[in-house]
């Protein structure tokens, strides 16, 4: 296409390889079979009589053959696979999903909880289970050569509006959901990324929101919303939908005595307290976008009345409930 003037108007037509495709010559062989075809009098597929009518067809091959082709157009958008395979080569496309967990992980990672009845629980650990079963959050502290950072947890089931509040308020305001291995999988949530390169292996899946009950998903109430969706006892994958405002994190098998994290620890601390496996966390931050750490730590916890507990002393509680259950195990068996 030319302009006035003579300059050339780029028209968007077919790119060479196109049109070099159209100049190939034809498949001989397939040349050759519809022309014998056409000269026997009827078609290579035998739709067509000799006389050239198309063949008549019974009302129930065609609903045969039109619910067929549905089944082949049809889509499933909850499984990425299937959405995703017209896009990507034969075999090119594969779901991400978490490694099973090792051998090695205890095979119940919660076989000491019997003995928190018979064994003296220490105070600073007592006062955040409690916390914890009344809804209110606790500052938990990981080890100093690690990230060095306080959060703000709560037990995902006692989760209300205004402790949401607090914790988009007070903290950075990523809000995310710790969650056993198992419900990430009867959730069917995949990792974030298929390749876990953060320093500390943070087990970040692909956001989530609930597929009912929210408007933007930002909102505290949304988000309360979400997490309720999440840890419901039937909780199905199309209950939620993908990405969202809340962020699972899947919980290491064997809690802190495989991983020393929040998210283990979240985790851990539910279970103790006899609620879901299940909680939420969020960074403390200082209001100048700092991360609070130290003094600052303690000042917020004493002006919010919320009780403090460090991993270190988690990780010393369960090991002393662990040798104590190995030890009532050798005496079961000597007698």
């Amino acid at each position: 296409m030319r302009l006035q003037g003579g300059a050339k108007f780029p028209t968007g037509g077919r790119p060479a390889c196109c049109r070099r495709a159209r100049e190939r010559p034809r498949d001989a062989r397939g040349q050759q079979i519809w022309s014998d075809a056409r000269a026997d009098g009827h078609s290579p597929d035998e739709r067509r009589c000799a006389d050239g009518h198309v063949r008549p067809v019974s009302p129930a091959a065609r609903g045969v053959v039109r619910a067929a082709r549905k089944r082949r157009r049809a889509v499933c958008l909850l499984c990425p696979e299937t959405f995703f395979a017209p896009f990507f080569p034969r075999g090119a496309f594969h779901i991400m999903s978490f490694p099973l967990p090792s051998k090695s992980a205890p095979a119940d990672a919660f076989s000491d909880l019997p003995l928190l009845d018979v064994e003296p629980v220490p105070p600073r650990i007592a006062a955040a289970l409690a916390a914890l079963r009344e809804g209110r959050a606790v500052v938990l502290q990981d080890d100093h050569d690690r990230e060095n950072e306080a959060d703000l947890i709560v037990a995902a089931e006692r989760l209300t509006d205004e402790t949401m509040a607090l914790l988009i308020r007070e903290c950075s305001g990523i809000v995310c959901l710790c969650l056993t291995d198992e419900k990430v999988r009867a959730l069917a949530l995949p990792p974030m990324a298929q390749l876990n390169e953060s320093k500390n292996g943070t087990a970040f899946t692909v956001s989530i929101e609930a597929r009912a009950g929210v408007t933007t998903g930002v909102s505290a109430a949304d988000r309360v919303t979400t997490i309720r969706a999440a840890i419901a006892d039937d909780a199905q994958p199309h209950d939620i939908v993908r990405p969202g405002h809340v962020f699972p994190l899947r919980a290491a098998p064997g809690g802190v005595l495989a991983r020393r994290g929040h998210t283990e620890g979240t985790v851990d601390l539910a279970i103790l307290a006899g609620l879901k496996p299940a909680g939420v966390l969020c960074e403390l931050m200082n209001p100048d976008g700092t991360m609070t750490r130290g003094a600052d730590v303690e000042r917020f916890a004493a002006q919010h009345g919320l009780p403090m507990l460090t991993i270190a002393e988690l990780v010393e509680f369960r090991e002393r409930l662990a040798s104590l259950r190995e030890r009532d195990a050798c005496c079961e068996g000597v007698a």
